[in-house]
């Protein structure tokens, strides 16, 4: 009877620890990552160099100027892919046909991850691509921090990057290199100061706007960033070297959007920080729309829709490059990981082909 008093209550004690560590994850509040001093002044370096760099670098011939100089040799512009991941890169076989039929002078690839999650060895096109990381979390300022990283290393390594896309080991590609490369470079897309433009999103509504902009408190963005300046979009962009060279500039804004959030479950700054800041910097640059399709129909704690084989097909891929806008996706996103051999049977005969 001794024993059995004793066994009943340390049998419930661990079956209460297991479930609370089961359920911690769903019933507390997640925890923040707060951005170092020793971080932040090391990103600070990083970007003060891409910003020296780019006024020592010959300044980019536009188009006029190699119909009027012909006879100049000009290197071709190339684009800058800029995978951010905290996991293996699933869909790297799709994306290596993806480059591999293509011009290699004409891209570059750069790397991010978390350093704190174990990831494969990248090999193929990605092998030497990973730049200096550090950690990020979901719905936090370290999002932010990792994509300027990656602009700044890529605006260093290239002066003839002028097209930076960001994309995540969810994203797959929805045509051929060649089809973007052409869409992106096509010279009737210059602006009247023959400047291209930038593809992301930048939306004045939404049914969260206020509290999303009250996330670390009653107008702590002020003065900075009124309310009707606050803007959002999707996370997934592709930038001009010149809104890049913007972003890695600020200063102003960064000071707000790096602080915490106390309203967690408002708290998505990486699809606030670069709408709102090029909306301010440049609007009329912008096309305002993403080049990244992303399912919202039926989305779960705040992740949107994720494609599994069953959902994968060539009608989905000529769906998914269907837009408001006048030109088409380029990139979907989000697919679970085993989606990759349906995918791969598509590639040649439907994504590739355009």
């Amino acid at each position: 009877m001794f024993k059995l008093s004793i066994l009943i209550p340390s049998l419930t004690l661990l079956i209460s620890i297991s479930l609370l560590i089961l359920l911690a994850p769903r019933i507390l509040p997640n925890h923040q990552i707060t951005i170092s001093l020793p971080d932040e002044l090391d990103d600070l370096s990083l970007f003060n160099k891409a910003i020296a760099a780019e006024t020592t670098f010959p300044k980019h011939s536009s188009h006029k100027n190699k119909l009027r100089l012909g006879t100049i040799k000009v290197h071709q512009p190339k684009i800058a892919f800029m995978f951010l991941t905290n996991s293996d890169l699933h869909f790297s076989p799709l994306w290596e046909n993806f480059f591999n039929g293509s011009d290699p002078h004409l891209y570059n690839i750069y790397v991010h991850d978390d350093p704190y999650i174990k990831i494969p060895p990248l090999k193929g096109v990605f092998k030497d691509r990973l730049i200096p990381s550090k950690r990020t979390q979901r719905s936090s300022p370290t999002l932010i921090s990792a994509a300027r990283r990656l602009l700044a290393y890529a605006m260093i390594d290239d002066p003839t990057n002028l097209y930076f896309a960001l994309i995540s080991q969810h994203c797959i590609p929805l045509h051929s290199f060649s089809y973007m490369y052409s869409f992106l470079l096509d010279a009737r897309r210059l602006s009247r100061n023959m400047e291209f433009p930038s593809y992301i999103e930048i939306l004045d509504h939404s049914d969260s706007l206020f509290d999303r902009y009250n996330a670390r408190g009653d107008n702590v963005m002020l003065p900075e960033v009124k309310f009707m300046d606050f803007r959002v979009g999707s996370q997934f962009f592709v930038l001009t070297r010149r809104h890049s060279l913007m972003v890695i500039k600020d200063r102003k804004l960064w000071r707000k959007f790096r602080k915490p959030c106390i309203n967690v479950e408002s708290c998505y700054p990486e699809e606030h920080y670069f709408p709102t800041l090029l909306s301010m910097e440049d609007l009329n640059g912008c096309s305002k729309y993403t080049l990244t399709n992303v399912n919202w129909t039926d989305s779960v704690d705040g992740h949107p829709h994720t494609y599994h084989p069953y959902e994968v097909s060539s009608k989905l891929i000529y769906d998914l490059r269907e837009s408001n806008s006048t030109y088409s996706y380029m990139f979907a996103r989000k697919f679970s990981p085993d989606c990759l051999k349906p995918l791969m049977e598509l590639a040649d005969s439907v994504i590739f082909k355009d």
